[in-house]
């Protein structure tokens, strides 16, 4: 069974998007890792995705669900796969889910769910470290990361309220629907994600282990 995480900005579903994988023995795809590491190898689709980008333009859906499908068919082949960051829109949704489906994979969804206000907090107050880009909460302490030891910085669209309002209004408009398309094919696990980290977790794990049994 492959999961699409789905989560509002801020609602810490990087964090337990890695707790789910590690304990299930999921395959991470994380659509801005998987275009940075498809631009790095230098193959024809990075090359036609580095040039997408560097002129300025967005991705397209059938490139992305090209970068997919050789995801599907290489590391990720005979592993359960978690979705993090696809599908954004509705499109991209009937697309992906065609593509599994054309591999012979099933997919369940699960929704951390956060307030815009609590989102708003939250954003306004995590830092990101310069160098690995791993992401920290406002409770974490250190000026440095764990993993590198690199400084800990406020992102500039997290500095900027402007921003954050109008990537929250995105998710609302374009991401919400697939949420609400999956609730409806009764293929959707919500999870209340304003609870402290571990009891998120707990939860999360309480209701999507039945998936993997």
């Amino acid at each position: 069974m492959d999961i699409i995480l789905f989560g509002m900005q801020g609602s810490g579903k990087g964090t337990q998007g890695k707790i789910l994988a590690e304990r299930y023995g999921l395959k991470v795809f994380d659509m801005g890792n998987a275009l940075r590491s498809m631009i790095a190898s230098g193959s024809e689709l990075g090359n036609k995705i580095k040039d997408t980008v560097e002129s300025g333009n967005l991705v397209s859906d059938d490139i992305i669900l090209e970068v997919v499908e050789k995801f599907l068919e290489g590391e990720a082949k005979g592993q359960n796969v978690l979705f993090d960051g696809i599908p954004r829109t509705m499109i991209q949704s009937e697309k992906l889910l065609a593509l599994l489906s054309s591999h012979e994979r099933d997919a369940f969804a699960l929704d951390i769910k956060i307030s815009e206000r609590e989102a708003i907090e939250r954003l306004t107050k995590r830092r990101m470290c310069v160098n690995c880009k791993e992401i920290y909460p406002a409770f974490y302490k250190g000026d440095s990361c764990s993993e590198c030891r690199g400084d800990l910085i406020t992102r500039s669209d997290d500095s900027n309220l402007d921003s954050i309002n109008q990537r929250l209004h995105n998710f609302a408009v374009e991401t919400k629907p697939v949420i609400e398309d999956f609730y409806k094919r009764d293929r959707l696990i919500e999870v209340d994600g304003e609870q402290a980290i571990p009891d998120v977790t707990e939860e999360m794990i309480d209701k999507a282990g039945y998936l993997f049994s």
